[in-house]
């Protein structure tokens, strides 16, 4: 009897869990968001903006640089499915999902402060890097590559010119575009034009 009602009362448990861990996440976002650097932010801070107590952040996180790193890591949006259908479909639909995310103000400016700090803790910007940036890295090597073997891309491309020429080009105008809303065709021409230099 005891086992079952314990068994029962386990799943019960994990919603609160998980509400915990949003408003702890939200929290961080929220603090950084508000002009607070990393290196200002604290547990304390944390825990009575998210309405929790220190224990219950240090249960999930070991310390603040683990916190911000999964913080930050739930602004970049999911690695869009990519069709393998053309190497200009996959490469757009990529940066859309950039697109998307430098749309969100509150995202923009928390990734802006937080990098800032990046001298500060290279541990922590390592981490995110890796976590966040490098899936995406890796995706879009992987869809350059294929495409030189399909004969969509030049045989002797430079793949990480190619990258660096495509990402750039959206980063400029997703960190140092005009504000507001990016167009939604902005994708397509990014990868049109880069696509002119390295087609056969």
């Amino acid at each position: 009897m005891t086992i079952q009602d314990s068994g029962t009362a386990r799943p019960a448990g994990r919603p609160r869990s998980e509400k915990a861990e949003k408003a702890i996440i939200e929290a961080t976002l929220d603090l950084i968001g508000e002009g607070m650097g990393v290196s200002e932010l604290s547990i304390e801070a944390i825990a009575s903006k998210a309405g929790v107590g220190k224990t219950t952040i240090y249960r999930r996180w070991s310390n603040k640089e683990d916190l911000v790193v999964d913080a930050l890591s739930t602004l970049k949006a999911p690695l869009p499915p990519l069709t393998g259908t053309s190497v200009r479909d996959d490469l757009i639909s990529l940066l859309e999902a950039m697109r998307q995310e430098s749309g969100e103000v509150r995202s923009r400016c928390v990734m802006n402060i937080a990098m800032s700090e990046a001298d500060r803790y290279p541990r922590l910007m390592e981490r995110f890097v890796k976590r966040a940036i490098e899936p995406r890295r890796l995706a879009m090597r992987d869809v350059i590559e294929r495409g030189i073997g399909s004969g969509e891309l030049r045989p002797d491309l430079d793949v990480d010119m190619g990258m660096a020429l495509i990402s750039g080009a959206m980063l400029w105008h997703t960190k140092w575009g005009p504000a507001g809303d990016l167009a939604a065709d902005l994708p397509e021409r990014v990868v049109d034009a880069a696509l002119a230099g390295m087609a056969p």
